[in-house]
């Protein structure tokens, strides 16, 4: 899972941020509206964490932003116990659920992933494709029953698969799902190709069907229908 934080308490997005990465969820950041737009414009995340209270604006205009826009993100908002009127507000405008401040990481990481679980895998913890089981609680994937030996990476690149089945997903597209942020650092997306054929390897050796497709000139595709 991959998600923007919007909120300019930095003690707090730095807590966020290292409570949610050890879950295996990826983390950007941004502190203002400003910020907000410009990664929203630029990039694809999951779910957003936003706080409604930012020093450039209300919180309540990136649901908008995301609306006019028509960017696929599903949105938790997180903001102070007294702004029940706001909260009210954000969800008819498109919120999936809030938290109120002060809460607990452990409560922030359960309705992140019981959004993800409603939005992505139609509420279940586990992903059954033919022979390709992944197990998003335990972080583990098996092919025709035996456990994959995945990298964290690899793993990812799976979950991305086989959450966008039959769609052209290009390069940089999954370098940003894999490094996030740090994508601007790359000289070249050399290392996608690595990831998918090591997975691709994995897959087949434990007598799974190549069903990652190459896409010449963009990148790959996770064919459903390969035979």
């Amino acid at each position: 899972m991959k998600v923007l934080i919007i909120e300019d308490n930095e003690d707090l997005t730095l807590n966020m941020v290292n409570y949610l990465e050890q879950e295996n969820i990826r983390c950007e950041t941004a502190k203002n509206l400003f910020e907000a737009q410009d990664k929203l414009l630029a990039f694809q995340y999951d779910c957003i964490l936003l706080d409604l209270m930012l020093p450039d604006g209300n919180g309540l205009d990136i649901l908008s932003f995301i609306k006019s826009n028509q960017i696929s993100a599903n949105v938790l908002i997180i903001s102070a116990k007294n702004a029940l009127d706001d909260r009210l507000r954000g969800l008819d405008l498109g919120a999936d659920d809030y938290l109120p401040k002060p809460f607990h990481l452990s409560e922030l990481l359960a309705r992140l992933r019981a959004i993800y679980r409603r939005s992505k895998l139609d509420g279940w913890d586990q992903i059954i494709f033919n022979e390709i089981n992944l197990d998003t609680k335990l972080l583990e994937a098996k092919v025709n029953q035996s456990v994959l030996d995945l990298t964290k990476k690899e793993y990812d690149l799976l979950l991305f698969f086989l959450t966008n089945k039959n769609r052209v997903i290009g390069k940089e597209a999954i370098a940003q799902h894999l490094w996030g942020d740090y994508t601007d650092d790359l000289a070249n997306f050399d290392f996608v190709y690595q990831h998918v054929k090591n997975l691709r390897k994995k897959i087949e050796k434990a007598g799974g069907k190549d069903y990652i497709k190459t896409v010449y000139g963009i990148g790959y595709k996770f064919d459903a229908n390969a035979k």
